[in-house]
């Protein structure tokens, strides 16, 4: 049996990544893992600082890794709806499929700052308990660390 595809997605905070997820990991025989989700629910209310989801989100880190290959292996496909806004988390998500032979699709989702901000503050208001991590702050110092994919990484990309 072939392994499934993993699918992940780059964009900046409010580009529409999880709404994209969500409408990939409708189809047949595909599983989606959320990091937001996983992350409220193992550490309600402790995320409150970009430092705090870099811990929280690298004690995830792992065992998602674990289940997302074990997944692949039955020929299920992952849709990871984790951020893949940098060289260093692209490279994670690629090696996660790479390691056990399976393909990989990355969407790349290029949207203006200023729709992402609308995102941002719509998202705000629909989730109280985003209250404190989705903020035009959170956005500008996330920014800087945004980097767009490069041919270089040798990724499969579909750009939005």
């Amino acid at each position: 049996m072939n392994p499934g595809t993993l699918t992940f997605f780059c964009g900046k905070m409010g580009a529409g990544k999880s709404t994209k997820a969500g409408e990939v990991a409708s189809s047949s025989n595909t599983v989606l893992i959320c990091e937001d989700e996983l992350l409220s629910a193992l550490y309600p209310n402790l995320i409150n600082t970009l430092e705090d989801y870099i811990h929280y989100s690298g004690l995830l880190k792992p065992q998602v890794k674990k289940l997302t290959q074990s997944i692949l292996l039955t020929g299920a496909n992952v849709v990871l709806d984790f951020p893949a806004n940098t060289v260093q988390q692209r490279t994670w998500l690629k090696q996660i499929s790479s390691e056990i032979g399976a393909k990989h699709l990355l969407y790349y989702i290029d949207v203006p700052d200023a729709e992402c901000l609308k995102q941002i503050a719509k998202r705000r208001a629909e989730r109280p308990e985003r209250h404190n991590t989705d903020t035009p702050e959170m956005f500008k110092a996330l920014k800087p660390y945004f980097q767009a994919p490069m041919p270089s990484e040798e990724l499969n990309v579909k750009l939005l």
